[in-house]
């Protein structure tokens, strides 16, 4: 009888080809992770403390601001301790906690642009009973669905990877525990896991991407029937596109430069990896704040009333 050795703990190795250079990854990782921590807070700040922005649209772009303010929290405190104190263990409960939380709130990134897709649709092509249809007792029939169809999936998917034997090696050639690198290190048929995989991907990102998009569409035709009002319909729509396409953008890199492993550096599979969640985190506030006036001229006036302050206190 052969003496398998079954592994409860893991090292994450993301950058490991760097070697005595992997340290200063810390720099500009830590310029990110700050930028979104900042940015996400201030837009949060904003929304809630002044009572005019309390409309659905700018309520769901506070939501867009509590994720990406959270997201980065699961991943890049340890991501550089790792960089800066060579901190690279973790426990396979800890790795599975790890993965579902970060794919459990980064879902709500594509679902939160299908609210924001239904919000427009509603304001533009049903604009007489808008308010109607976004009281949240109404809304929540659109909501609660994606919630579920987001928990279920990912649980499931975790659930099966946690089921998993793991003796082919611990080291993860990544920075977080990502679903398929923690699967490609267990023995045995791996089949299941791949198949939940590809159904959580198709059933979030994809359908979302699909639904917001059909939706665009029937926006596009009712404002180029509807004449005068058409450009400016069209501009509040600018924004929630701009930020559909590069977060689709930056996750189909991710996506494929994972799978396509022999044609890439390895590093350049981890980097597209980590900036497929760290990137929009920085990314959305900003756009969100220069593009949606009634936010921009409350940031400005925020960031106006802080430099009076702190004169006065120095």
């Amino acid at each position: 009888m052969v003496n398998v050795s079954l592994h409860q703990d893991f090292i994450l190795d993301g950058f490991g080809e760097l070697g005595a250079l992997r340290p200063v990854l810390f720099v500009p990782f830590s310029v990110m992770f700050a930028v979104s921590l900042s940015a996400n807070s201030l837009l949060l700040y904003v929304v809630a403390s002044n009572r005019s922005l309390h409309s659905p649209m700018c309520v769901l772009i506070a939501g867009m601001a509590v994720v990406d303010l959270s997201l980065p929290l699961f991943f890049v405190p340890n991501m550089l301790l790792s960089f800066l104190l060579d901190w690279r263990s973790i426990s396979l409960t800890g790795c599975l906690l790890q993965m579902h939380l970060i794919h459990f709130v980064g879902a709500f990134q594509s679902t939160l642009l299908v609210w924001m897709a239904l919000d427009r649709y509603f304001a533009i092509c049903a604009p007489l009973s808008y308010n109607q249809r976004m009281a949240p007792p109404r809304f929540l029939k659109f909501m609660v669905p994606c919630l579920i169809r987001n928990f279920t999936l990912n649980t499931l998917m975790v659930s099966l990877a946690g089921r998993l034997e793991f003796c082919g090696g611990n080291v993860m050639n990544h920075c977080f525990c990502e679903h398929m690198a923690l699967v490609q290190l267990a023995c045995g048929s791996t089949a299941i896991n791949n198949l939940m995989g590809l159904l959580t991907l198709f059933l979030i990102p994809v359908a979302d991407f699909i639904f917001i998009t059909t939706s665009y569409i029937v926006i596009f035709g009712s404002v180029l029937r509807s004449g005068k009002s058409g450009a400016k319909a069209l501009r509040t729509c600018v924004t929630h596109i701009v930020v559909m396409m590069v977060s689709l953008m930056v996750a189909l890199i991710a996506f494929l430069s994972y799978r396509i492993r022999n044609s890439l550096p390895a590093a350049s599979r981890v980097f597209f990896s980590t900036m497929y969640l760290l990137f929009p985190s920085c990314f959305n506030p900003i756009i969100y704040g220069i593009r949606t006036a009634e936010i921009r001229q409350h940031i400005v006036n925020t960031l106006s009333c802080c430099r009076r302050v702190i004169p006065k206190n120095t």
